[in-house]
């Protein structure tokens, strides 16, 4: 699945620094480094080798394609942090029968499209709560409480919106973060397994 994102990001004309065990990867990354244990230890390291807006992929993409980086790098609205979302009904046409985590959203239901345009100094900034919300990802109350009682009542009624996620990123981050819904499935970039995040 590793070389699948590597050729991907290669073909849209990206270098690559992979974190993780590397018995020759094909095509190679401009970098390999070692795991460090956990996925924002792994991004801490990668993000150290780089400057300015990065993307960021998880290894287990295997049907991410070239087209799919590209119009995400030529059309993410300007922001510090721009998490693309796949919806429901892309993913199921294009993946029946796939086991993925959805989000039931008032504008639709989405899952994430396992890529992340980031400015490198909203990751160090953000990276105390980010540590915070994993820690408390196994305890959905406390992080109901950190993220917002209104926020999960919202989502239990289906009253949710983009727009409510992105104003309480804003409030959280201290940033500008925005949700990314491509228009089309034909880029298509999810996968058929289950999530790792």
């Amino acid at each position: 699945m590793a070389e699948w994102v590597l050729e991907a990001l290669k073909e849209a004309g990206l270098p690559a620094i992979y974190v993780g065990e590397n018995p020759g990867l094909s095509p190679p990354p401009r970098l390999t480094l070692p795991d460090r244990g956990s996925l924002l230890a792994n991004l801490e390291a990668a993000l150290a080798q780089v400057e300015g807006k990065v993307l960021v992929a998880t290894a287990d993409i295997p049907h991410l394609r070239a087209e799919a980086v590209r119009f995400v790098l030529e059309n993410a609205p300007e922001a510090a942090l721009v998490y693309p979302i796949v919806p429901k009904e892309q993913v199921e046409a294009r993946f029946p029968g796939n086991r993925r985590t959805y989000a039931r959203l008032r504008e639709g239901t989405f899952t994430g499209g396992n890529l992340l345009l980031l400015d490198k100094a909203l990751f160090f900034q953000a990276l105390p709560l980010a540590k915070e919300v994993v820690a408390l990802r196994k305890r959905p109350l406390a992080l109901a409480r950190r993220i917002g009682w209104d926020i999960l009542l919202k989502l239990l009624l289906g009253r949710l919106s983009l727009g409510d996620l992105e104003a309480r990123a804003r409030r959280l981050l201290g940033v500008e973060a925005r949700a990314f819904p491509p228009p089309t499935p034909r880029w298509g970039w999810t996968w058929t397994g289950r999530r790792t995040w």
